[in-house]
C-alpha cells in the first residue's frame, strides 16, 4: 500500500511539472534586433517594441487606441498645464530598486536631453515631485497631447544609471554609435530581462521573477529573438516550425500563410507612412519645388502599393492616414510621367542629373524592392540614381549622417496625431529643440513651423483640424517629401498563440500579455 501511494505521488508530481509548472518559450523572428539596450538612443518602432518588453510606460495605448494605465495607476488633470500621475506602489526594477517619482523625473529629464526624443518633449517644463509615488507632468503651454506623450515615458532606474562605470564614464550618457553603460546594461520594470545578447544574432529575454503585473494573462517565460533579415527565410522558418512567431510578414507570402494548416496570419490597416526625403543641402536641384514636384509625379506609388505590396498597403499623398484629425481628403496621389517630364524641363533639367540614394533592406516591408522601383522610375525623367541598401543596424547611422541625396524613412505617429509627423519630419532641423530630427531632406518652411508649434497648444479641436489640414496642404504643394504608402501591419504565428489580443495599430505587440495555449 505504501509503495502504491509513493508511485501515485510520483506520477502526480510528474504531471504537475509537465503541465502548470512547465516553462513556456517563444521563438520569435523579426527583421532586425534592437540596436541598443538604451531606450533613449533611438526613436524608432523597433526600439519602442523593445521598450515594451523590458520596461513599462506610465500609460500605454490599447487596441482601441484609448489610454490605459501601466506604472501610473491613475492620473488627473489639475489645470491646462498639469497632469498629476499616481504611481503603483511596490514596483521593482530588475536591480531590486523600487520605482518612485524620482525615477520618473530623472527619465523625463533624460528624454529632454536625448537627441531623438527632445523634440517630443520640447513642450514640457520640469516635472514636479509631489511625494514618493506622485509626480506632476507640466507643460510650458496648454498641451492637449500630454497623455499621448506620456506613452513615451518608460521610467528608468535612476539609481542604477547614475554615477560612473568601471571605465570612469557617466552611466547616464546617451551615446548613439559607441560604448556607453546604458547601451550594454539594463534595469527596467518590464516583464523581461535581457540575459543574453549577440548583436545581429540572438537576444534572449527571460521573465523577471519580481515582475509587478501579476494580473497579466501572459504565460511566456522566455523569448528567444532571432533577427532574420530575409523575408522568405523568415516565412520558411515559421512554416517549418523553426520559430513560433514572425513580424513583419511579406505581402507576397500572406496568402500562403493564410492557407497553411499549422499557422495563422493577423493583419490590420497601418498608419506608418513610407516616404523618400530629398536633401536640399546636398543637391541644389532639390531646392526647386518644380524638381521636387517632378519627382513626386514620376514615382508611381499606386503601382508600388498594388504590385510590390500586393495590395497590402494604402497609397498615400500626405503624412496623415484617414482617421487622423489632420487628414486632408482633398490631397490625392499624382502619378503622371508626362507632367513630371514637363516640370523637369521647366526647371531647367531636361536631361536630368545624377544622385545617390540610401534605403534599409530590413526595416520596412519590401523596403529594398521599393527603393529599387523608385530609382527605376526616376530614371524615366533623366535622374540617374545610385542606390545603396543596407541592414537597419547600419542604416540609421548613415541616415543621421545624411550620406545620401535621397533617403528612405517610414514614420508612425505614436501620439496618434498629425503634429508628430511634422515635428520630426518637416520642421526646420534644429539641434537645440530637437525639431526636424529626422528631416534629412532639410525642407524648411516658416509657415509649417509656425502652424506646427501653434497646433501643440490649440485646444479647440475644429481649429486644430483646420490648421493640421493646412500643414498637409502646404507640404503637398511644396512637394516637401515623396509619399509612398501606409504599410499594412502583419504578424504570423503558430495556431496555439493568442496573437490577436496583443497586437495594435502602433505595431508594439505586448508580448508580456501573450498566451501560449
Amino acid at each position: 500500500m505504501r509503495k502504491t501511494t509513493k508511485i501515485l505521488f510520483a506520477i502526480l508530481i510528474v504531471l504537475l511539472m509537465a503541465g502548470l509548472g512547465q516553462a513556456k518559450t517563444l521563438k520569435l523572428a523579426m527583421d532586425a534586433d534592437p540596436v541598443s539596450l538604451d531606450p533613449h538612443v533611438q526613436l524608432s518602432g523597433g526600439m519602442l517594441q523593445y521598450s515594451h518588453m523590458v520596461f513599462d510606460p506610465l500609460v500605454r495605448w490599447t487596441k482601441e487606441t484609448t489610454i490605459e494605465g501601466r506604472l501610473a495607476e491613475r492620473w488627473e488633470r489639475l489645470d491646462e498645464f498639469t497632469v498629476r500621475f499616481y504611481l503603483k506602489e511596490g514596483v521593482k526594477f530588475h536591480s531590486g530598486n523600487e520605482l518612485t517619482a524620482d525615477d520618473v523625473i530623472w527619465t523625463v529629464n533624460r528624454l529632454k536631453s536625448s537627441v531623438d526624443f527632445k523634440g517630443i518633449f520640447e513642450p514640457f517644463a520640469a516635472p514636479v515631485k509631489v511625494d514618493m509615488y506622485t509626480v506632476d507632468l507640466v507643460t510650458k503651454v496648454p498641451y492637449p497631447l500630454l497623455l499621448n506623450t506620456a506613452t513615451y515615458i518608460f521610467p528608468m532606474d535612476s539609481k542604477f544609471y547614475s554615477g560612473t562605470d568601471d571605465r570612469g564614464m557617466d552611466k547616464a550618457a546617451i551615446v548613439k554609435t559607441d560604448y556607453s553603460f546604458a547601451n550594454e546594461n539594463l534595469s527596467g520594470t518590464g516583464k523581461y530581462r535581457v540575459t543574453e545578447r549577440q548583436q545581429g544574432v540572438k537576444v534572449i529575454f527571460d521573465k523577471f521573477a519580481g515582475y509587478w503585473d501579476t494580473s497579466s494573462p501572459g504565460n511566456v517565460d522566455q523569448i528567444i529573438l532571432t533577427p532574420i533579415k530575409n523575408a522568405a527565410t523568415r516565412v520558411a522558418a515559421l512554416l517549418s516550425g523553426g520559430v513560433d512567431f514572425i513580424m513583419p510578414v511579406p505581402p507576397q507570402d500572406m496568402d500562403r500563410i493564410e492557407n497553411a494548416d499549422n499557422v495563422q496570419l493577423v493583419t490590420m490597416s497601418g498608419t506608418r507612412i513610407i516616404t523618400l526625403q530629398l536633401n536640399q543641402n546636398r543637391v541644389d536641384a532639390f531646392k526647386d519645388p518644380k524638381v521636387r514636384q517632378a519627382i513626386v509625379y514620376a514615382v508611381n506609388n499606386a503601382g508600388i502599393a498594388e504590385k510590390l505590396m500586393k495590395g497590402r498597403a494604402t497609397v498615400g499623398a500626405q503624412n496623415s492616414p484617414k482617421g487622423y484629425l489632420g487628414h486632408n481628403p482633398a490631397l490625392t496621389p499624382r502619378y503622371d510621367l508626362n507632367k513630371a517630364k514637363q516640370l523637369m524641363e521647366e526647371a531647367g533639367y531636361p536631361k536630368g542629373f545624377e544622385v545617390s540614394m540610401i534605403a534599409p533592406n530590413n526595416r520596412y516591408v519590401n523596403d529594398e524592392k521599393i527603393a529599387e522601383a523608385a530609382a527605376s522610375m526616376l530614371g524615366k525623367i533623366g535622374i540617374k540614381v545610385n542606390l545603396k541598401t543596407m541592414p537597419k543596424a547600419q542604416y540609421w547611422d548613415q541616415f543621421d549622417a545624411q550620406v545620401g541625396d535621397i533617403q528612405m524613412i517610414g514614420w508612425h505617429s505614436d501620439t496618434e496625431d498629425t503634429g508628430n509627423f511634422f515635428e520630426f519630419l518637416l520642421m526646420c532641423p534644429n539641434k537645440e529643440t530637437g525639431y526636424g530630427q529626422y528631416n534629412s531632406g532639410n525642407y524648411c518652411n516658416s509657415e509649417v513651423d509656425r502652424l506646427t508649434i501653434a497646433v501643440q497648444s490649440e485646444t479647440d479641436q475644429a481649429k486644430r483640424i483646420a490648421m493640421m489640414q493646412q500643414m498637409e496642404q502646404i507640404a503637398y504643394d511644396d512637394a516637401a517629401f515623396v509619399p509612398l504608402h501606409w504599410q499594412d501591419l502583419s504578424w504570423a504565428g503558430k495556431k496555439n498563440l493568442q496573437i490577436e489580443p496583443i497586437v495594435n495599430v502602433m505595431d508594439f505587440p505586448y508580448f508580456g500579455d501573450l498566451v501560449i495555449e
